[in-house]
């Protein structure tokens, strides 16, 4: 996108030059993990930590604690009986599935962060995109790859996180943010490459990394293996349906991403319609 310097663009370009000169020298403060999540994590990560240990660090923040019963509890994950206790939801869904979970929870928070009146309704619409872009993203990996389908639910979580910073930034520039059409221009044009800056700072596996620096890329094309960008691609532009500016179903075909997974449209719909329960269990899940 290409500022020009009229009067009524001045403040647009002004705003871009802001927000990226600010971050990149550290002066706009990006979205963090908690601790507490980067210490899950990171002991999830290692083969050595044991389901008593990891429990324990997860018990030192009560509200995660609460969340991961909670979820643990749900339809999607919920076995013969009802879990009580946090070392027992680690034991059964196992560490890779606890620390997705976790990052799902700080996500969702990050996103229901008090903020003005002003940009309610914008972070609004942005966070019911991202639920919706989240459970088509489980649906679609675990029906159609061999992807892990909570993985790719987290994926669809954080596509926009680059939109946080923007929507919060904007707060500073009213004459902005009381245009829409603007909001949505500014946003669309810089979440992807804040949003890959954001999950850098965070550490995030480089599979994750590129989900948020590219699933706007509609030419996208990785090679012939399906990966959880193909995968939020095809949910993002789902989750877009209908909105001007973006790709209609008919074009969907001719989308590298959509053309991986092999399937019809006839087949892709009732994929969806089949799994409306599940994908209305995931979204409620998101927003408790």
């Amino acid at each position: 996108m290409v500022i020009s310097n009229t009067r009524k663009q001045d403040p647009e370009g002004k705003f871009i030059a802001m927000l990226l000169d600010g971050i990149r020298n550290k002066r706009i403060t990006l979205p963090t993990l908690p601790e507490v999540a980067i210490k899950v994590r990171n002991a999830a990560a290692s083969p050595n930590t044991t389901s008593a240990q990891l429990a324990q660090l997860i018990a030192l923040d009560p509200a995660l604690s609460a969340r991961l019963l909670q979820v643990a509890n749900s339809p999607l994950y919920r076995g013969n009986s009802k879990l009580s206790n946090i070392q027992t939801a680690v034991a059964r869904l196992g560490h890779t599935l606890v620390r997705n979970i976790i990052a799902s929870v700080v996500v969702t928070q990050l996103f229901q962060t008090r903020t003005s009146p002003l940009l309610k309704s914008h972070l609004k619409a942005t966070w019911e995109h991202t639920i919706k872009t989240a459970a088509i993203s489980h649906v679609l990996a675990q029906k159609f790859t061999r992807l892990a389908p909570e993985q790719a639910m987290l994926a669809g979580l954080i596509h926009d996180i680059g939109k946080l910073p923007i929507l919060s930034q904007l707060e500073h520039f009213p004459e902005l943010l009381e245009d829409s059409e603007t909001v949505d221009r500014l946003l669309q044009l810089l979440h992807p490459q804040i949003g890959k800056v954001i999950l850098e700072v965070w550490q995030f596996p480089p599979e994750m990394i590129t989900v948020a620096a590219e699933h706007e890329n509609l030419q996208r094309n990785s090679g012939p293996e399906v990966d959880y960008t193909d995968i939020v691609v095809i949910a993002n532009m789902h989750g877009h349906l209908g909105e001007a500016g973006y790709v209609g179903f008919a074009e969907w075909p001719t989308v590298p991403a959509y053309a991986k997974l092999g399937f019809n449209p006839k087949q892709y719909l009732a994929a969806l319609s089949d799994a409306q329960q599940e994908m209305l269990e995931i979204q409620k899940l998101l927003t408790a």
